[in-house]
């Protein structure tokens, strides 16, 4: 068999940004490195490989055919290593845990799920920062997060979840509004409405909240955005339009001025507690045991 060669994934890595960019300045540029330095380190490649990997002129830069065929290898093999670089940094237990809450899932559940948590884990820090309507997934699906509360929909597709709670849908109109007197409602009484919405980066959440489902594909009358509970309830009280919430928002938000009825003829909405599991620190994973463990009636999806 032919011996093989002595490759530095450094090396591999600059002839990757090189490769990419096709110039010098820019490619020394995103490695942080001298152009000098980067053009020394190719040339020493070449020389290990025993090919050409580029054609240069003061001009131009570009790809031999050595260099186009090794580059898919080049790159499968640095997706590979920084994968595993990843999965042993989530080996590594930090000490700290950022657990992101959505606004209005309620305070009473997080205490609830994280009671005693300090006690049976006296090493573990945990960082609590509440997220408003332009981020449904409470940083999980960013990274911001290790653990999140939520109210699904959310897209995060390798998410893993527990719901802990159980709500039903509820309008929340001006009082002066002709629905207002009503015991409860059904949501085609209200598609017409003019509607106070979450912001457009909550994607699906922002549709799934105006009740898209049952509009038949016609675009609801948009009054305004709200990014906050406190910031959509004061539209409402102002008559700007109506809002569809939660249950639970009745007893969080009530205000002057605003009205809160039942709609009879939606799904349940749920609040969970939702984890991506392949980047989870052993210290959030312990954490998010602990707090499936304080609701025994948890259903994981």
């Amino acid at each position: 068999m032919p011996s093989i060669p002595d490759v530095s994934l450094r090396s591999m890595r600059y002839f990757e940004a090189l490769a990419t960019e096709l110039n010098y300045r820019r490619a020394a540029e995103v490695l942080f490195i001298t152009q000098p330095a980067l053009s020394g380190a190719i040339q020493s490649l070449e020389r290990t490989l025993g090919t050409r990997l580029f054609d240069r002129d003061t001009k131009s830069v570009a790809l031999t055919d050595s260099g186009r065929e090794w580059l898919p290898h080049v790159r499968r093999a640095l997706h590979e290593v920084d994968a595993a670089l990843e999965a042993a940094a989530m080996l590594v237990d930090h000490g700290t845990v950022r657990l992101g809450y959505l606004i209005g899932t309620g305070a009473d559940v997080m205490f609830e799920l994280l009671d005693g948590a300090d006690r049976v884990f006296p090493d573990i820090r945990i960082e609590t920062v509440e997220y408003d309507f332009s981020d449904p997934t409470a940083g999980l699906a960013s990274g911001a997060s290790d653990i999140a509360l939520l109210r699904p929909p959310v897209d995060v597709p390798d998410a893993k979840m527990a719901i802990v709670a159980e709500e039903s849908w509820v309008a929340c109109l001006p009082k002066s509004h002709p629905l207002a007197t009503r015991s409860e409602l059904r949501i085609e009484e209200l598609l017409d409405e003019p509607i106070i919405v979450a912001p457009k980066s909550a994607g699906g959440w922002r549709e799934y909240w105006y009740a898209a489902d049952v509009r038949g594909g016609k675009p609801p009358m948009i009054a305004a955005e709200a990014a906050t509970y406190e910031a959509e309830v004061t539209l409402v009280s102002r008559g700007v339009g109506l809002s569809f919430t939660t249950s639970s928002l009745a007893r969080l938000y009530d205000r002057p001025g605003i009205q809160f009825v039942p709609i009879t003829d939606r799904p349940i909405s749920y609040t969970a507690v939702a984890w991506r599991p392949s980047r989870l620190t052993m210290s959030a994973s312990r954490l998010v045991e602990h707090m499936l463990s304080r609701l025994p009636s948890a259903k994981k999806s």
